[in-house]
């Protein structure tokens, strides 16, 4: 039977007081809120810079036995120099994020818009020096990788290949492993608050949908992530998946403000 981890791109968003937070909660509590409704998360803020050990720790003891995280890759590995510079980084990245234990998911490699396929060579390469104790999803960002060479690619070094919905990549699955990772992205910037549902994407959900159900028995897991920029308030939108798929959703209590009569 598949497992489903699903959640959003980070966590920590002040617009999500009131709708999903409580009015007053206090940043250091979001974590533990959030993992009362979903079971997953894509750490988002990894992106920026390999984090502390004491963090790593403390986002542990913040969850529930079966939580899962997944980092995102720093930018430094993958966006700021070569990929031949980023091999060390990557082995203290990774063993850094490993002190999350049974609660470490696959972690996401995203490369920018502009890498296109031409550095397919480079890519294989680094690919190979990935350490073996975790599990990692690729993203492409250029339409030259959307071909059957990078999938052989990712499954010869049994890697996820992410399946993305995003403006300039073609909407469809990539099993390339025994597991799926889906991201469900929007225009950046689309929507000045993240406060609550702004649009209707249950087409495009209905559609990825679609896709899923004859994956569903070639998989172990599967993980999807969704953006407050892709509908205008992730949490709502990954409960409306939950709904698609058959899925308990779980909203937890906001507690009332009291009042004086």
């Amino acid at each position: 039977m598949t497992t489903f981890h699903l959640g959003t791109m980070g966590y920590g968003y002040k617009d999500w007081l009131g709708t999903f937070y409580p009015d007053h909660a206090r940043p250091e509590a979001y974590l533990s809120h959030y993992a009362r409704a979903f079971n997953a998360v894509e750490m988002d803020t990894t992106f920026y810079g390999t984090p502390r050990a004491d963090i790593v720790q403390r986002w542990r003891e913040q969850t529930p036995d079966g939580f899962i995280f997944c980092p995102k890759t720093p930018r430094t590995i993958t966006h700021d120099n070569r990929l031949e510079n980023g091999i060390a980084l990557m082995e203290e990245f990774t063993d850094r994020v490993a002190l999350l234990g049974e609660k470490l998911g696959p972690i996401l490699i995203q490369f920018p818009p502009e890498f296109d396929a031409t550095h397919a060579g480079e890519v294989d390469t680094f690919l190979g020096t990935l350490p073996k104790h975790a599990r990692y999803a690729v993203e492409f960002r250029h339409r030259s990788w959307d071909t059957p060479k990078t999938a052989r690619m990712l499954h010869a070094h049994n890697l996820c290949w992410v399946s993305a919905e995003y403006i300039i990549m073609t909407p469809r699955l990539h099993r390339t492993t025994d597991f799926l990772y889906l991201r469900f992205l929007g225009r950046h910037g689309a929507f000045e608050r993240k406060t609550h549902l702004q649009t209707d994407v249950t087409p495009t959900l209905q559609k990825w949908h679609a896709q899923l159900q004859p994956e569903l028995p070639k998989v172990e897991a599967v993980y999807a992530f969704f953006n407050n920029d892709f509908s205008g308030h992730s949490p709502t939108t990954c409960n409306d998946f939950k709904k698609l798929l058959g899925l308990q959703i779980i909203e937890p209590e906001i507690p009332k403000q009291q009042t004086l009569f």
